[in-house]
C-alpha cells in the first residue's frame, strides 16, 4: 500500500505550466513528478531506499525554473497513476 508522505504543486492551473511532485513511501520510497495535467502531463518516477536521497531529489525538482509558486499540498490526493508516457528511474 502506497503512503503519500508529502505533496507540493507549484500553483499554475495551465495545462502546460502545471507542476506536481509527491513523496510516497511502500517498501522503498518513491518520487513521483508530473509536468502538465492530470490527462496528458507526462509522470516520471525515481525510487530510493531511504527518505534522505529522496528528499534531495523533491529538493532539486522544486529548484528547477518553472513557471508558478511552489506550495506544499494535503497528502490525501493521490499520486498520478502508472500509465502511458511515464519513465522510471530506479536509485540506490
Amino acid at each position: 500500500m502506497q503512503e503519500v508522505v508529502r505533496r507540493w504543486w507549484n500553483g499554475v492551473w495551465g495545462r502546460l505550466t502545471r507542476r506536481d511532485v509527491w513523496l510516497v513511501r511502500e517498501t522503498r520510497w518513491t518520487v513521483m513528478a508530473r509536468a502538465g495535467d492530470t490527462e496528458s502531463g507526462r509522470v516520471l518516477r525515481w525510487e530510493f531506499a531511504s527518505e534522505p536521497p529522496a528528499l534531495e531529489m523533491v529538493d532539486r525538482l522544486l529548484r528547477a525554473d518553472t513557471a508558478g509558486q511552489w506550495r506544499e499540498q494535503d497528502r490525501a490526493t493521490p499520486p498520478p497513476a502508472a500509465g502511458a508516457g511515464e519513465a522510471r528511474r530506479v536509485t540506490e
